[in-house]
């Protein structure tokens, strides 16, 4: 999961990183300011696709993932309350053995 959460990060930045050097880029190109203004525009549409795009994709992965933290969130309580219990068995054991002698 942890690979997972590193090409995530590793695709943000490239995603953020090609988008800045494409608007540097188009800053400083020998164009009219109509022309950039323009290709920005068609430029932050597709950004926007794009992202519309990736997050329909990760949805469905990190509503999984929030479904299987939850499963083990309720086993892990189970388990807690489970030694719990065993544990008090444990000692009421032990502050009787005592009285018995």
């Amino acid at each position: 999961m942890s690979e997972r959460d590193n090409f995530g990060t590793f695709l943000v930045g490239f995603l953020v990183g090609g988008l800045t050097g494409a608007v540097v880029a188009l800053l400083y190109a020998p164009q009219s300011g109509d022309k950039t203004r323009a290709v920005i525009k068609e430029k932050a549409i597709e950004l926007v696709d794009t992202l519309e795009d990736t997050t329909k994709k990760i949805e469905p992965a990190a509503t999984d993932a929030f479904a299987k933290i939850q499963t083990e969130i309720k086993k892990v309580t189970t388990k807690k309350t489970d030694v719990s219990d065993k544990g008090n068995v444990v000692l009421e054991e032990v502050k009787e053995k005592p009285k018995k002698s």
